[in-house]
């Protein structure tokens, strides 16, 4: 039998988009042997192999089937406007790009940048929007330090990516309309061939049963058995929560897993109903 071609996976060479996706892939059991300033590199344990590639040119290396995968921000292909399939939203690296003027400069909205001035390094994703907006603004295309332009008369406005908004409140800015929402996804080439389609479906049941794993708990309490009926009107569940009777006659143990976001609240209630020896445990994988 013939060894697999493996599947060819872009990343981004370096940065916080890098150290997410070969977190997910290691959570996902694959073993990567990268060394430093490797630009390539194969798994020891399932058939992909990892290309280490800057960030604006993975869109193009996807469509051209020299990646016949990559992780990327959903910006960066909009921008980029090449032809790739997203087959996969991640759910992290999320951010924003969004339209910032300065603080004194009165906002009314965006009928207000007709006719101005905005600096960005995303031209085509700014074009979109406006033209959605059917406003006519003059677009300077500039590379870093978009956030420096209005103070130095080079723009109006500007338009860039938005995590905290720590960066615009340092240089005088205010964010106002968001242009478009981001995250990671994982997007497939055009040209990806059926046996590493094959690859792809394996990794993509890893990844779901690792995404689905994020945000959620396992949780196991002993709860007096009059009052399971009620504490299972309060516990979200896959399907529903497991009841188990103890040896202790009057008491029984439920579980069930909830996401996180909705711990503390689900657990004021069941305090009401007098649940008692409740336990957290972190899940890594869910199979569905």
């Amino acid at each position: 039998m013939s060894t697999p071609q493996p599947l060819r996976i872009a990343v981004q060479k370096k940065g916080r988009l890098l150290d997410e996706s070969i977190l997910l892939l290691k959570e996902c059991g694959i073993k990567i042997d990268n060394g430093r300033d490797q630009l390539k590199a194969a798994a020891r344990n399932f058939p992909i192999e990892v290309l280490y590639l800057r960030n604006s040119d993975i869109p193009q290396y996807i469509q051209d089937g020299v990646a016949d995968i990559g992780i990327i921000g959903e910006n960066t292909i909009i921008e980029k406007k090449k032809k790739v399939e997203i087959v996969k939203k991640l759910g992290f690296s999320k951010c924003r790009l969004s339209l910032a003027t300065p603080k004194d400069a009165p906002y009314n909205g965006v009928k207000d940048l007709d006719g101005k001035r905005i600096a960005t390094s995303y031209p085509v994703s700014l074009q979109l929007f406006l033209d959605r907006n059917n406003i006519t603004a003059d677009i300077h295309e500039i590379s870093g330090s978009v956030e420096i332009a209005p103070n130095i008369g080079l723009a109006d406005a500007i338009c860039d990516l938005v995590s905290t908004g720590s960066t615009l409140f340092k240089n005088g800015l205010e964010e106002q309309d968001i242009v478009l929402k981001s995250e990671a996804v994982i997007a497939a080439s055009p040209k990806i061939d059926n046996e590493r389609r094959e690859i792809l479906d394996r990794l993509l049941f890893r990844v779901n049963a690792v995404l689905e794993a994020r945000n959620k708990k396992y949780l196991l309490m002993n709860v007096p058995t009059q009052k399971v009926p009620r504490v299972i009107e309060i516990l979200p569940g896959l399907k529903s929560p497991t009841v188990l009777e103890l040896a202790e006659e009057g008491w029984s143990s439920v579980h069930t897993v909830i996401n996180e976001d909705r711990f503390w609240d689900v657990i004021d209630e069941l305090k009401k109903e007098e649940a008692e020896g409740i336990l957290i445990i972190g899940i890594e994988k869910i199979i569905n």
